[in-house]
């Protein structure tokens, strides 16, 4: 199907621009979102009587999702969600969530303006882009962690689950004596006499 271009749509064209897309984007998409009219003549003639209006409307729109990204851009939003010892959460942060967290913070966005490419699913750091307009996007982190705690440490660089993992090993490791008897558990070694300690 053939359209004619409202406003700039990533990957396609500019205002004005008359596109062939795939029938099921332009009617699930460009048309009911008023991105793009079927292009035929008694359109084309709408289009250039308001194209002045059109264009001026984008500009305003744009100017204000600019002043929006002002205040918005390299914005953090903490989600503390359950997780496994592994970091895998118990279900996954969608778009809605980050939506919630965004608008609780007095950011208006809505669910179609954050771009997920897929749902995340892992405690950590993740860069998510907010696009305020065709022409205006920007990046948001999300901060995803177990507790305030956690979300704290990851927000000054620290990689919890590796935290986690090395306090695991350091306990192991402290508990092994290279002098002991193969098979000797640390307990038999603490019964043993003070002198054969101190020799060894």
């Amino acid at each position: 199907m053939e359209v004619i271009l409202l406003e700039r749509v990533e990957k396609l064209g500019h205002i004005g621009d008359v596109v062939r897309v795939k029938d099921g984007f332009a009617r699930n998409f460009l048309l009911p979102n008023k991105k793009a009219l079927r292009s035929n003549e008694a359109n084309r003639k709408v289009f250039e009587a308001n194209r002045e209006r059109i264009v001026a409307e984008n500009a305003a729109k744009r100017s204000d999702a600019e002043k929006e990204s002002k205040t918005l851009d390299g914005v953090s939003v903490t989600l503390i969600r359950q997780a496994s010892n592994t970091g895998q959460l118990y279900g996954s942060v969608a778009v809605r969530d980050i939506v919630e967290a965004l608008n609780a913070d007095k950011h208006h966005v809505t669910k179609a303006q954050v771009v997920l490419d897929k749902p995340i699913k892992s405690i950590g750091l993740y860069e998510v882009r907010v696009a305020l307009h065709a022409e205006v996007a920007v990046t948001v982190k999300v901060n995803v962690a177990r507790s305030p705690e956690e979300a704290d440490m990851q927000a000054q660089g620290v990689d919890v689950m590796e935290a986690m993992f090395e306090k695991d090993e350091a306990g192991f490791v402290e508990a092994y004596d290279p002098n002991a008897e193969p098979g000797a558990t640390a307990e038999a070694r603490e019964d043993a006499p003070a002198e054969e300690q101190t020799e060894g």
